[in-house]
């Protein structure tokens, strides 16, 4: 009897906190119209909305962090594919863009970008970008604020709870129980470094935002380059084969997300801001027990031989989850480590979460919407 209650009283515990975030989800799904434009957009958002509300409850009730994160942002990630394409074909007919699409500033701004623009925006005043401004879909002053937004908030914490391309690797990881590739030598998770140097100062130099130009691997599930000649062929192969490798194969082989582990500079750029950002997780050194679990099973290679999640830490919580003697906690910089774990981490749930309503909640209702449009 006495289990039985406190199974009930955490159950409503963890029906209140989850309260204000169903009304969250809620405010910003439907920016305060419920003028729906069609039974399917309707349906979208009824299915969103109970979806993202339920994945929260059941990350306060079952006290698993990744584990419900994992299933909402992988979802998220692929639904953006989705309702980004068919916009895409809406706007301007075409996924596949060429230099007219440039020249006329119809092509939305990925946040990825930011690595590249700083540097000409700076000294040349100038944003190396084929996209509008202020006006329409993604627009480049729109996009840097969120990205701002998320570095102050969030830091590389952004790469687990709001990036729509990190869902793809975080997702395919998950796909297998084991790893078939046990050995990754951590030195890798600095190549993203490197990667945020090369790309900036290449791009500064050119004056073109050159990981966009050869090497994102999202550019084989968002819009990529129409193929006119041979050149552009060779940018297409690269794309899709860079995508499966980084995105598809690697991470199901090793269980690491090896695109924004060692290949994104924007999960490099973020990583700098965790510096910064408030939220962090850390160690009890006087409860860990030295078993490894943290360090095998972080998917970003984040947690070093001392058992500490270092720079690149993007607090997805796997580590969390997977420490046997709960040594691994959420902190708020600047409190003790012995202050109560459970408050910090429905602080930073809060914040991390809205983020994702708000940043991927809209993604995912639109790829909703398509394939209901589609159903029907």
């Amino acid at each position: 009897m006495e289990n039985r209650y406190k199974t009930t009283g955490k159950i409503v515990r963890s029906i209140l906190v989850t309260l204000p975030m169903f009304l969250i989800t809620v405010v910003f799904s439907t920016q305060g119209n419920f003028a729906f434009a069609d039974t399917a957009q309707a349906l979208s958002w009824a299915v969103s909305t109970a979806f993202f509300t339920l994945i929260f409850f059941l990350m306060l009730y079952k006290g698993k962090t990744d584990k419900y994160r994992a299933i909402a942002f992988g979802a998220s990630a692929v639904l953006f594919a989705v309702g980004f394409m068919a916009n895409l074909i809406e706007v301007r007919g075409s996924i596949n863009y060429d230099t007219t699409t440039i020249y006329n500033c119809d092509i939305p701004f990925c946040h990825i970008v930011t690595t590249m623009v700083i540097i000409p925006a700076a000294i040349k005043k100038t944003i190396i970008f084929g996209g509008s401004l202020s006006d329409g879909y993604a627009s480049i002053s729109s996009m840097l604020v969120i990205v701002a937004v998320a570095a102050i908030l969030l830091g590389r914490a952004f790469c687990s709870w709001g990036c729509f391309y990190g869902g793809w690797d975080d997702a395919t990881s998950c796909i297998k129980s084991r790893p078939f590739i046990k050995r990754i030598n951590q030195s890798f998770k600095y190549f993203s470094f490197a990667m945020l140097i090369l790309m900036a100062l290449w791009s500064a130099e050119s004056l073109v935002p050159q990981y966009c130009n050869w090497l994102c691997p999202f550019k084989a599930v968002t819009e990529g380059e129409r193929i006119v000649d041979a050149t552009t062929l060779i940018k297409n192969i690269i794309f899709y084969t860079l995508f499966i490798a980084l995105c598809i194969v690697l991470p199901i082989l090793t269980k690491k997300r090896i695109q924004c582990a060692t290949f994104c500079p924007m999960g490099a750029l973020m990583s700098l801001f965790n510096k910064i950002n408030i939220f962090e997780v850390t160690l009890d050194e006087d409860k860990c027990k030295k078993c490894n679990k943290c360090v095998s099973k972080c998917p970003l290679m984040a947690i070093n031989k001392n058992h500490k999640p270092g720079i690149t830490c993007a607090k997805c919580g796997k580590c969390i989850d997977n420490c046997p003697s709960e040594a691994l906690n959420f902190r708020i910089r600047g409190t003790s480590a012995k202050v109560s774990a459970s408050s910090a981490r429905i602080i930073f749930l809060y914040l991390a979460y809205s983020f994702m309503v708000i940043f991927l909640g809209s993604c995912a209702n639109g790829g909703l919407t398509t394939i209901f449009r589609l159903i029907f």
